[in-house]
């Protein structure tokens, strides 16, 4: 017997009232929930290429899929700046093996 795979892809943001907020002087993506601080992705970027150093969640917002979301919305919006990154934080390896359609945008 095989595994199968899903017929729908995974849902990776599963919150609704997300927001992100980038600060470059402090090298952070943070991630809100409504008016509440969730947590924030660090890095450090040198034109084009972002190493991703770490990603910080509130242990209050813990394994209920917002370090996910955080990681998708950041992915996303550096895809769509053409960036490339190189990741340092495990919990960012461990999505990127998770979710190949990032595998492009390796350093």
């Amino acid at each position: 017997m095989t595994a199968q795979q899903p017929e729908h892809p995974v849902q990776k943001i599963v919150h609704q009232g997300l927001r992100l907020d980038h600060d470059p002087g402090r090298g952070r993506y943070s991630l809100w929930h409504g008016s509440t601080f969730v947590g924030f992705i660090g890095y450090h970027r040198e034109e084009s290429l972002v190493t991703l150093q770490h990603t910080i969640v509130n242990e209050e917002f813990g394994r209920r899929g917002y370090a996910r979301a955080l990681v998708t919305m950041v992915l996303d919006e550096l895809r769509a700046e053409g960036a490339k990154i190189v990741p340092e934080c495990s919990y960012v390896q461990d999505y990127l093996a998770r979710y190949p359609e990032y595998h492009d945008m390796l350093a």
